[in-house]
């Protein structure tokens, strides 16, 4: 998301989203190719320099922005069903037990706002939390 928006206020969005395609090979084109192809190189620099250690192998060859951002798109997608699945597992096994009332609280509402980011679609509403804070309390 923050990437998303340091891309737009570059001007280099729609470049990375694939919308911005290189202009056809043609001596009218070369200026508008010349500068397409600088909005790649800088499209290219911030999204590599902003990839962790971890991932940069899986986009070290890739010469798109595009291609750059599909590829961690597809790898932060299948980490993200891991760690959604992770984290509904563990909201629906938590309980209260030594947590005082509003450090349980917390802590439920805590892992539901992360569910509700890793899956916008499927947010996590008001209703859906009581009963997660309900379910678990210790009387």
């Amino acid at each position: 998301m923050c990437m998303e928006a340091f891309l737009q206020g570059q001007d280099l969005w729609e470049l990375v989203s694939g919308v911005d395609e290189i202009p056809a090979d043609t001596p009218e084109n070369a200026k508008s190719r010349r500068k397409w192809k600088i909005k790649c190189g800088k499209a290219l620099f911030a999204l590599r320099t902003s990839i962790s250690k971890e991932f940069i192998d899986h986009v070290h060859d890739v010469s798109s922005p595009k291609e750059v951002w599909d590829t961690l798109e597809r790898l932060f997608s299948k980490q993200n069903t891991a760690r959604l699945q992770f984290l509904e597992n563990e909201l629906a096994m938590l309980k209260q037990e030594g947590m005082s009332i509003s450090e349980y609280f917390l802590c439920v509402k805590n892992i539901c706002a992360e569910i509700s980011e890793l899956d916008p679609k499927e947010k996590i509403n008001d209703a859906r939390l009581r009963r997660f804070l309900i379910r678990g309390l210790t009387l």
